[in-house]
């Protein structure tokens, strides 16, 4: 069986270029976006933002690959077990091998956050708890007021995938889900439903880095 060669650099932004534009593809390459999280939507985010060209990935994630994450997350059943950074990583290589990407193999806290997310434009937050996701977003608010902040509340259940939205929280902060299902109601994780969100995400990012700040 042939093996075909991995497109070059070259190729890969001429096509970006034809499908989302010179002066877009070139904002996207000079950016760097930090994904604190690698769960069901993290590593959804990770994978659009890469797909699109965005410049560095900053991985962030203290969590492995448990056989419960394969139904919505971007991991594979051989993957089980190894650090969600590292596992991503490798997925990662393979669909946009240029694209710069920092691990970090350890979990967020109020005293690291400084050091982990001083490079990047935009922070992502796709934690699942809610302590966890008002910790980042006090971190960032406080410390990186200048920073887009991007996170997430409410994307369990079985209930319709339109009541997920995106809304502007302040100047520089927004929020994607349905904004009230919680996962530890245990409602349920859908793999389209938390996709959905971290579409709205991965897309809010985008915007943001395009110059773009309505929701």
């Amino acid at each position: 069986m042939s093996v075909c060669p991995v497109p070059s650099r070259e190729q890969i932004l001429n096509a970006l270029e034809k499908k989302q534009g010179k002066s877009a593809t070139e904002k996207l390459q000079a950016s760097t976006v930090a994904v604190c999280g690698l769960g069901g939507l993290g590593s959804n985010i990770a994978i659009s933002l890469a797909r699109a060209g965005v410049g560095k990935l900053i991985l962030i994630d203290f969590d492995t690959v448990d056989i419960t994450n394969l139904h919505r997350q971007q991991y594979k059943v051989t993957q089980v077990g190894l650090p969600k950074a590292e596992a991503l990583l490798e997925n990662l290589k393979e669909i946009a091998p240029y694209v710069r990407y920092a691990i970090h193999n350890e979990k967020v806290t109020a005293e690291n956050a400084e050091r982990l997310l001083r490079d990047a434009d935009v922070v992502c937050e796709a934690f699942d708890k809610a302590e966890a996701k008002a910790m980042l977003v006090d971190a960032v608010l406080e410390r990186f007021p200048e920073k887009f902040l991007v996170a997430a509340s409410g994307m369990a259940g079985f209930e319709s995938g339109n009541s997920i939205c995106t809304r502007k929280i302040a100047k520089n902060f927004y929020l994607c889900g349905d904004g009230c299902s919680d996962v530890d109601l245990d409602m349920g994780l859908l793999a389209p439903r938390v996709a959905l969100c971290a579409a709205h995400q991965a897309l809010t990012i985008i915007r943001l880095v395009l110059g773009q700040t309505n929701p």
